[in-house]
């Protein structure tokens, strides 16, 4: 070889070497945070984008309220009560510690004032007054509490009452918390705009949301707050850039401070260094395949559900998609019947794996045309 083709083959070298580099963009490590846990993932796609002993047991302190409201909302959609329907607040309501409301023992409050009461300001009152209006204690409510979280897949989580009070068997993990977060904001996104409101005034005292996002980062549109000696200082937020939404869940910070610029640290690495896109719509046609013994000829597929993927910044390009369809579909042939598979790789890694199923039901075709079917697959396979 010689000394020109050696150089002309070292660049060529150097060059594809930095073009590898270029195409990898490696994604720094999240930062290091002092919590005791914490939870970072995409709200669509549900990629973790950060964690530090997420299923750890910890007492939630007063983010144990976004359950509570859950199943106010859950309630209401039932049409088990309404927005304006009046709540008698009861004396156990009116004594509880902490932070309050400020109701009045025996006064009737409407349960969208009870709402905004319990998520704006954090009233421990508030919060009994609703889990007894629901099920007329809170013992009976811490009930409902548990079984939702059972249905929502919070397999590390048991409550021992409505507001987060310390208790050692009330406990739930930074996992389980964003779950129920983006329950909240999936299933009732009409009450999530409270968790995104400064402040309140009820009886002619103003008090402020705890969460102090909500002043730094205007993407920010909440969650919720929690403190107890036990607990530290909580925070679960949530925040939106480009249509690509963040839930971070911090829990166990030495003070306010901490808790706040956890999270922000938390959040700015996801939308820094991830971005999120929607790739099918559910039922969108994705293909359209042969059908044999039907009284159509043709099935159209699809995927039954929206589909996000979350990938490194700048890597959508880089994407390859791929289907695996089944070699000789057969009617009869039901809505959403599995038919084959779609993967989505980047870097000849498997990252997203969905069923295609057919998005519409056909029937069995008639003796004729089944015989016909027969006798074209003869000759098909022969």
């Amino acid at each position: 070889m010689t000394r020109n083709t050696a150089f002309i083959f070292s660049l060529f070298l150097y060059l594809f070497s930095l073009n590898l580099l270029a195409a990898a963009k490696p994604i720094p490590a999240p930062p290091s945070l002092k919590a005791e846990s914490y939870y970072l993932v995409d709200f669509e796609s549900g990629r973790v984008l950060a964690e530090k002993e997420p299923d750890k047991h910890v007492e939630p302190a007063s983010i144990t309220k976004l359950m509570t409201a859950y199943l106010v909302d859950k309630a209401i959609a039932d049409g088990d009560i309404a927005l304006d329907e009046m709540v008698t607040i009861s004396e156990k309501a009116w004594r509880m510690k902490g932070s309050k409301m400020f109701v009045e023992v025996g006064k009737q409050i409407a349960v969208e004032d009870l709402m905004k009461g319990l998520i704006i300001q954090s009233g421990n009152d508030a919060t009994v007054a609703l889990a007894e209006h629901i099920a007329g204690s809170e013992s009976a409510f811490v009930g409902y509490m548990n079984h939702q979280a059972q249905i929502l897949g919070m397999v590390n989580t048991n409550f021992e009452n409505s507001t987060g009070w310390p208790s050692s068997k009330h406990y739930s993990t930074a996992r389980d918390i964003a779950i129920l977060t983006a329950a909240a904001i999936r299933d009732y996104p009409d009450t999530y705009r409270y968790y995104r409101e400064k402040e309140y005034t009820f009886n002619d005292i103003r008090q402020f949301n705890r969460n102090r996002l909500l002043w730094r980062d205007d993407t920010v549109d909440g969650v919720k707050t929690g403190h107890t000696e036990a607990a530290g200082y909580c925070l679960v937020a949530s925040a939106v850039q480009s249509d690509m939404r963040l839930i971070s869940v911090v829990l166990g910070t030495r003070s306010d401070k901490s808790r706040t610029s956890s999270s922000q640290s938390l959040l700015n690495y996801g939308f820094r260094f991830f971005e999120t896109h929607k790739l099918y719509r559910a039922n969108e046609v994705l293909k359209t395949a042969r059908l044999w013994y039907g009284e159509q000829e043709q099935v159209t597929m699809g995927i039954g559900r929206d589909i996000y993927i979350t990938i490194p910044r700048g890597r959508y390009k880089d994407l390859d998609a791929s289907m695996d369809i089944e070699s000789q579909i057969s009617a009869p042939i039901s809505q959403g019947q599995e038919l084959g598979q779609v993967n989505i790789k980047l870097d000849d890694e498997i990252i997203v794996s969905e069923n295609i199923v057919a998005t519409h039901a056909v029937a069995e075709g008639g003796i004729l045309s089944r015989a016909l079917d027969s006798i074209k697959l003869m000759f098909k396979y022969e």
